[in-house]
């Protein structure tokens, strides 16, 4: 082969020896799929009772601790854990709170119970003793915290129309007796008592204030006692 052409072959051998591969194209990142979390000012409510709290006849969305979270959602407050049935007194309340055996706490506390203590013609003074101790139940479930804790009045039944055909002007009176019981109580604990009883006695000519079962109320009139409850929560919660 002559040497000229000899000089090329040897160029072009050393120009492909010297000739980089192309890089395989970079594997793209992997976004990492995100885990829900709570909001940072999250703050989980436990709703202790009877069927008031557990909205006796009506949809879960219309119980007043759940519609009370929805008006609180910019302060943070979560749908609540319940632990409520119709027909509970304040010792039944103590032995269900008992079997459940809850071990964590929570960022607010709500009580409202006595209405069946009442019912059951129970003494005014076991009723302030147990009364007394759930107050001390709630405050541990709010670790340790009396002031994420309030309590709801008793409504007064005989307003409704299932409770028209009772003695009214005596469960009045003795509505008014159990809640100034706990009221006091509430007091001597610094503990928040939103007073309803009113707007159960203002609702006694509206039907559509009521369950179908006419002794209980609807998500309607329970929106009213949410709203009550509504600024004391927010004082809480600050």
């Amino acid at each position: 082969m002559p040497l000229y052409f000899r000089c090329i072959w040897l160029l072009l051998l050393v120009l492909i020896g010297c000739t980089e591969p192309t890089p395989a194209p970079a594997p793209r990142p992997t976004t990492p799929t995100p885990v829900p979390t709570a909001p940072a000012n999250s703050v989980s409510y436990l709703a202790l009772g009877d069927s008031y709290t557990i909205g006796q006849s009506v949809p879960a969305s219309d119980r007043w601790g759940v519609q009370l979270a929805q008006l609180a959602q910019a302060e943070g407050l979560q749908t609540p854990d319940i632990i409520a049935q119709t027909g509970w007194t304040t010792g039944e309340l103590q032995q269900a709170i008992r079997a459940a055996n809850v071990q964590k706490t929570y960022g607010l506390v709500s009580l409202m119970i006595g209405v069946n203590n009442q019912y059951r013609g129970l003494p005014l003074d076991t009723y302030r003793t147990e009364f007394r101790q759930l107050l001390q139940t709630a405050v541990q479930f709010a670790g340790g915290r009396p002031r994420r804790v309030f309590v709801l009045s008793i409504p007064d039944w005989s307003q409704t129309p299932a409770g028209r055909s009772y003695p009214q002007a005596r469960i009045s009176q003795e509505i008014d007796q159990f809640n100034a019981v706990a009221r006091e109580e509430c007091s001597k604990v610094t503990v928040e008592f939103v007073d309803v009883t009113d707007l159960t006695r203002s609702a006694s000519s509206a039907p559509a204030q009521f369950a179908p079962d006419g002794l209980h109320y609807s998500g309607l009139h329970m929106g009213q006692w949410a709203n009550r409850a509504l600024p004391v929560v927010r004082l809480l919660l600050k």
